[in-house]
């Protein structure tokens, strides 16, 4: 992208600063973001964020070194964990919302939307799959996690195209960001 993602403009805000603003829900207790390649210039640039932010060293391993910094780093006590990973950030506090609603509901050990039957982000673990999180394999990533508990869990259909768009160059945050994804 040339530039870190996360920084990316989006709404007059970065791509973090809108996924934090779309996570603030009574439900959500502690927010983390997390940082790889550039922490300390992303970090300075975060302003009142940077205190939620917390350092993957373990980066370069993948986006599945990224979850397990997060369930590290959470306290003890949390009910679960919402995976927004920064290159799909183009979904609404609505659907988080309602994600969370779903999960408080379902009793489901994963949550997460759907779009025309196409599984997206961000999604719900439940803390009772933290250990499982943690000991997932790099190759396969948090997708080993969701394949092992598909009697548990629950798919939530949405009209937001934004659930499966990965904003990953800049042609494809380009096309995204000329359409009206909402």
């Amino acid at each position: 992208m040339g530039s870190p993602k996360g920084l990316l403009p989006y709404r007059g805000k970065t791509f973090i600063e809108h996924l934090v603003d779309v996570t603030r829900h009574p439900r959500v207790g502690v927010t983390r973001i997390v940082l790889g390649a550039g922490a300390e210039g992303i970090r300075r640039q975060l302003g009142q964020n940077a205190a939620d932010a917390v350092e993957n060293p373990n980066w370069r391993e993948g986006q599945l070194s990224s979850i397990q910094a997060a369930v590290r780093s959470l306290p003890g006590g949390t009910e679960g964990l919402i995976l927004c990973p920064v290159d799909h950030p183009l979904v609404s506090a609505t659907l988080v919302a309602e994600l969370i609603e779903k999960f408080d509901s379902s009793g489901k050990a994963i949550v997460l939307p759907a779009y025309n039957s196409r599984r997206g982000h961000p999604l719900i673990f439940r803390a009772t799959l933290y250990e499982e999180l943690l000991a997932a394999s790099a190759e396969i990533g948090a997708r080993q996690v969701v394949w092992a508990h598909q009697d548990d869990l629950l798919e939530v259909p949405t009209g937001e195209e934004g659930v499966v768009l990965n904003l990953n160059d800049p042609d494809t945050l380009r096309q995204a960001l000329g359409q009206d994804l909402r």
